[in-house]
């Protein structure tokens, strides 16, 4: 079934998904999960939010910097750590989320495009445009999509 991201939700939705969500980086599968939350918000490809728990022991860092979202409240950043390898802030989670996104907690959402790979049910991601959203474009959903050039006012 095909989605638009026009369709989604302002303020956005959270949503419980049983799609099998894979992160793979330097050649090891860094999350495993098929107990993703995916947050829709218009012109928005879903960003998944993946539990904490999901994701190798040890490879999750607090990060550098902060940042806020009108709706889910102050983020904070994860580096990515796979043997001498850093990634900086390409995770982020919200401990604290507002009211309305309090399933977030305990859970971590990060930038497909910093990554070597991340699948939804065995479907390669293809990153948001832009540098700052964080979603996941899939075959499932269609656009247009901001981030990209002449977006910014969406």
């Amino acid at each position: 079934m095909t989605e638009s991201v026009w369709d989604y939700p302002r303020p956005p939705r959270v949503d419980p998904s049983s799609e099998h969500v894979v992160v793979i980086h330097g050649g090891l599968v860094v999350a495993e999960t098929t107990a993703s939350l995916r947050v829709l918000e218009t012109s928005h490809p879903p960003t998944y939010y993946l539990p904490a728990a999901d994701f190798v022991e040890g490879v999750l860092r607090p990060g550098q910097g902060a940042s806020w979202c009108e709706w889910k409240g102050q983020a904070a950043y994860y580096d990515l750590a796979i043997g001498d390898e850093v990634l900086p802030a390409v995770a982020w989670t919200y401990p604290t989320p507002s009211t309305g996104f309090e399933t977030l907690v305990d859970h971590v959402a990060l930038y497909p495009g910093k990554v070597d790979r991340c699948t939804v049910d065995d479907e390669v991601v293809q990153p948001q445009p832009g540098s700052f959203y964080g979603g996941w474009i899939t075959s499932r959903v269609t656009g247009p999509f901001k981030g990209g050039p002449g977006s910014t006012g969406w």
